[in-house]
């Protein structure tokens, strides 16, 4: 497979651990607050990132990077952990399909962050297949 296109199965992967992460959490945060479930799956993902990083050799000082590289990587783990808060205590108190479509539009947020923070362009096409993600989302989101 070529580089450029190798961004694709790992987005795809990203997809299928995100669905399995939406029901095998909303299973799980059954019998534990949310906030608790939260911080013992971040301690597990730690230990596997700590394990990746240390077999593939990758550790260096973080305090060796830039400055601006370290507030962008601190402000997107905080939005990462906010987000995460949300997420399970949203999948506490509804139904784990509805809770990851309405997670889902952050696809439309991502376009328009992306347009006004990266000055990355959706063209025609691509604004309506946001806009349909985001109807088949409110579809799936809203139902009774």
């Amino acid at each position: 497979m070529a580089a450029n296109s190798q961004w694709l199965v790992w987005a795809l992967l990203s997809a299928v651990f995100a669905a399995a992460t939406a029901v095998l959490a909303k299973a799980g945060v059954q019998q534990v607050d949310a906030d608790l479930a939260t911080l013992l799956r971040t301690l597990v993902i730690t230990a596997l990132l700590a394990g990746f990083v240390a077999i593939g050799g990758k550790w260096r000082n973080p305090l060796s990077l830039p400055p601006a590289t370290l507030g962008l990587l601190a402000a997107s783990a905080l939005a990462t952990g906010a987000s995460w808060v949300c997420y399970f205590r949203a999948l506490k108190l509804g139904d784990a399909s509805r809770v990851a479509a309405m997670d889902k539009l952050s696809l439309a947020l991502v376009a328009v962050f992306a347009l006004v923070f990266l000055h990355e362009k959706l063209d025609l096409r691509g604004w309506l297949g946001v806009a349909l993600v985001v109807a088949g989302i409110v579809l799936l989101g809203l139902r009774r």
